[in-house]
């Protein structure tokens, strides 16, 4: 079953609410999102590990709920 647009943007919202996010559903099937997420979390953070940290926002729902999550973390 995909993931509602609505329960993504909680979760991220949830984990970064300094965060500024824009999701975009690629193929409208609620399977393939885009992130855009700038926040302060990232600072100082390789890509690698703010990506982790994004997926760790997600609970486990990558590759489950979620097929495909394409990313882009920025700092302020």
């Amino acid at each position: 079953m995909p993931m509602p647009f609505a329960d993504l943007e909680a979760d991220l919202r949830a984990a970064f609410p300094d965060g500024d996010i824009v999701i975009e559903d690629l193929a409208g099937d609620g399977d393939h999102y885009k992130a855009k997420i700038t926040s302060t979390r990232f600072a100082g953070l390789s890509r690698v590990r703010a990506h982790q940290l994004v997926y760790a926002a997600l609970e486990g729902k990558m590759g489950g709920e979620l097929h495909a999550l394409a990313l882009e973390t920025l700092t302020p």
